[in-house]
């Protein structure tokens, strides 16, 4: 290795673009302006990680090193930071603000080539966020943090939320720009008033003095407060992608030099006004689009509060409770199937925790008394018995319904990025083609001005904002009717759908009025048996009969087994106890029929409980207003009631009964691979499968803790009727966004007309361009609120 004091050809760091110091270091021919940068290059080098610096050229953050991280060694403050932890691997979620760009994915993605240790890392890069699964036996926390500052991400650790924490981090920074660019604005329109009104013989003694002055205030507004268009283009033009802020960066660039031109060999006064003014209002359209994401996220996050209802015990009392109102102490009663909301300490039970939406691993994994058991966990076996030693989260049970971490799906490029493409380059074609006609009339000032104002004009500001606000605003219309689609890119779904498939109980049934008759007898005693048994169970008929039963205390259980469609058995006072299907029961009965939840207590047939499951309320007008849509039925029950259904339905609807959950999954994948658009309502208990593999998957619940990450949305049992007027909206949404960029395309060609011809004044055009964004935010609110109330959810 050469002398680390050499002199090095580069002007700036290698690895940060800092400006490199008299006293330089060097390492294999790379300069880099301090120790920190050096020894990040070589860990990269030495892992062969050097395409880091091939997606960008100085991507790296300058290396930080404070060493006070003494307080990751204590066990209570690794608890509180952790979303994870068990055995010997644990996860963690870190807020780095120093992520940038696509080398900082790219980096951040591949630290388990630094250390195999590390499991995986995902990047949320809107958020600044990245999610390590890691080893904490073979590296601590306190390593890992370590790590991530020796490559230059340094994490921001806070004990609170970091996406809330955090939020107005960018706000802060994007504001201060606004109010340089708009102190930058009025003073070179201060210096512009002698050109606007015609120069006096004493102000054109100032005529150099104010152009140069303008020319010192454009420097900052290029470059400072424009900064981040030019960083938006160039990464895109790498990645041979053309984005919506390339244009933008063009006309800046083209401004500043053709200003620059002008003033230092004293042609002209430049366009410093135009220039500063464009900035300043970009600027304030930029702050106006993130306040419109902001507020969308902010209703997004809290107002998501699902239709799950979590039993608390309060003095041995079972109490249902919305989430947002459990509290740090609270005892919670988890039944099998249930997801565990807050993190929180085993009390009493058998757990067998599915850790699979936070892991990704389907295995269970069992707990023991005093255990810590994570939010986002869904019991397997008998009902547990939690005390809540952390406030629930709701953006992280939304995170968990709105994204699979440990998924890899294909890159899917949205609408706005495929409009990006062709719009940018439609707009740089006309802008040059109106160039190159008036130079070759030789009226350069004409096809200077046509060239600045077409590319203003056609601010592509309203295509990135149109079809997000809209969708977000349906959002909010649906949440209020309770039906919760976990984000906008389902609605797009929703609106797709052609093929709907209903599962039959819990979903065209209800459980809450449904008559409950016992076949058989029971004593007192075998009654607080069977209630011990049906209490561990989610299911709506388990529930219904609890009920019925009214049991006032209850026993403990042993070797708790719930078979998924079949029932329930378990060992209670050294007695073996079945409820549920025949075909799962240890003996044989032939006098009885085959619906029903059968009852066997030591092998001995108690009886059977006939429960009459109520239609839901207008179900025929319902299935008459879904009748341009391919209908069908898929029952795990007997045919019993195929009478009635052959009544609600059309002959053309595939009624199917005895449909177990792998069948319904089959049955989406046929239709499916057939074209296709498949919409399934289940209760999410038996057909879980079905409702995640369809496009369209919703959960139907009546107050029930029943939360279903696999789905795409929530619905209301009591709001199902107003199924087609919400796939209705959707499909409205999807034609206000049509209609907002016809408006938009219209109002461009406006510009346009008059841009081309050069007789739209630069600045003129920058003062249309947020006037048009302003105009569909409004036109998009209002056509929103106007389908809401045309389909009779407002």
């Amino acid at each position: 290795m050469e002398d680390q004091k050499e002199t090095a050809t580069q002007a700036v760091c290698y690895h940060c673009g800092e400006d490199l110091p008299k006293v330089k270091y060097q390492l294999d021919d790379k300069g880099f302006c301090c120790a920190g940068c050096m020894a990040v290059f070589k860990i990269l080098s030495e892992n062969n990680l050097c395409n880091y610096y091939v997606y960008n050229s100085t991507p790296g953050q300058r290396f930080k090193n404070d060493g006070h991280l003494e307080y990751l060694e204590e066990p209570k403050i690794i608890d509180q930071l952790l979303d994870y932890k068990h055995e010997s691997s644990s996860i963690i979620t870190f807020y780095i603000p120093a992520i940038h760009c696509s080398s900082c994915i790219w980096l951040l993605e591949h630290l388990y080539k630094i250390n195999p240790a590390i499991f995986s890392s995902r990047i949320d890069f809107l958020k600044k966020q990245v999610t390590i699964s890691f080893n904490h036996e073979e590296i601590s926390l306190r390593q890992l943090v370590e790590t991530l500052n020796q490559i230059g991400y340094e994490p921001l650790i806070s004990l609170q939320d970091v996406v809330k924490a955090h939020s107005s981090s960018v706000d802060k920074a994007l504001v201060l720009k606004i109010a340089v660019s708009g102190f930058l604005m009025g003073n070179v329109m201060l210096f512009s008033f002698p050109e606007y009104f015609g120069l006096s013989g004493f102000e054109k003694q100032f005529q150099s003095l104010f152009g140069w002055l303008n020319l010192a205030f454009s420097i900052p507004a290029a470059f400072y407060c424009g900064h981040d268009y030019f960083i938006s283009a160039i990464t895109s033009i790498r990645h041979k992608h053309i984005n919506l802020d390339t244009p933008l960066a063009l006309i800046i660039a083209v401004l500043f030099l053709r200003t620059a031109f002008e003033i230092i060999f004293s042609i002209g006064p430049g366009f410093a006004d135009t220039l500063t003014g464009l900035v300043f209002l970009l600027l304030m359209g930029k702050w106006l689009k993130q306040r419109t994401y902001h507020h969308i996220s902010f209703d997004r996050d809290y107002r998501s509060y699902f239709p799950i209802a979590v039993t608390t015990l309060k003095n041995g009392k079972e109490k249902p409770v919305s989430i947002n109102e459990i509290k740090i102490g609270d005892r919670l009663w988890i039944r099998s199937g249930e997801l565990v909301p807050a993190d929180a300490i085993l009390m009493k039970g058998d757990a067998w925790m599915d850790m699979s939406f936070v892991t990704g691993e389907s295995a269970p994994v069992h707990k023991v008394l005093g255990e810590i058991i994570y939010a986002g966990g869904r019991q397997t076996s008998e009902a547990i018995e939690l005390e809540v030693i952390k406030p629930v989260s709701q953006s992280y049970l939304t995170g968990l319904w709105n994204k699979d971490n440990y998924k890899n799906d294909t890159e899917k490029q949205n609408f706005n990025d495929t409009v990006a493409k062709y719009f940018s380059l439609g707009v740089f074609l006309i802008a040059f083609a109106a160039t190159t006609y008036w130079l070759l009339q030789n009226d350069s000032h004409k096809a200077w001005s046509a060239f600045t104002a077409v590319i203003i004009v056609a601010c592509p500001c309203v295509l990135a904002l149109s079809t997000p606000f809209t969708l977000s605003a349906i959002l909010s219309v649906f949440d209020k009717k309770g039906f919760y689609v976990k984000n906008t890119d389902a609605v797009e779904e929703l609106a797709k759908s052609d093929t709907l498939i209903f599962d039959k109980t819990g979903t065209l049934t209800s459980n809450e009025n449904a008559e409950i008759d016992f076949n058989g007898s029971l004593t007192g005693e075998e009654k607080i048996i069977v209630a011990s048994l049906l209490r561990n169970s989610i299911h709506p008929l388990s529930r219904h009969i609890l009920k019925a039963l009214n049991v006032e205390s209850f026993y403990s259980l042993n070797d708790y087994k719930e078979l998924l469609g079949k029932g329930l058995y378990a060992q209670i006072n050294n007695q073996t106890i079945y409820a549920g299907h025949l075909s799962m029961l240890p003996i044989t009965i032939k006098s009885v029929g085959e619906t029903g939840v059968n009852i066997v207590i030591d092998h001995t047939y108690k009886g059977c409980f006939d429960i009459k499951q109520q239609w839901r309320p207008g179900l025929v007008q319902l299935v008459s207003k879904l009748s341009k849509f391919k209908l069908q039925v898929l029952s795990g029950d007997t045919d019993n009631d195929r009478w009635m259904l052959d009544t609600i339905f059309t002959k053309n609807t595939t009624i199917r009964f005895r449909q177990s959950p792998h069948q319904k999954l089959d049955a989406v994948l046929q239709l499916q691979h057939q074209g296709n658009k498949v919409m399934m309502l289940g209760d999410g208990l038996n057909d879980a499968g079905a409702l995640k593999q369809s496009n369209f998957g919703i959960a139907i619940t009546d107050n029930i803790n029943n939360f279903t990450p696999g789905c795409d949305a929530i619905l209301k049992g009591s709001a199902i009727n107003l199924l087609p007027n919400f796939i209705q909206l959707g499909k409205d949404g999807l034609k206000i966004i049509k209609t907002s960029f016809a408006i938009a395309i219209a109002y461009n060609c406006i510009g346009i007309y008059f841009a081309v011809q050069g007789t739209l004044y630069p600045l003129v055009a920058a003062v249309l361009m947020p006037i048009s964004t302003v105009t569909i935010i409004s036109f998009t609110t209002l056509a929103t609120r106007w389908f809401a109330r045309k389909n009779k959810l407002i």
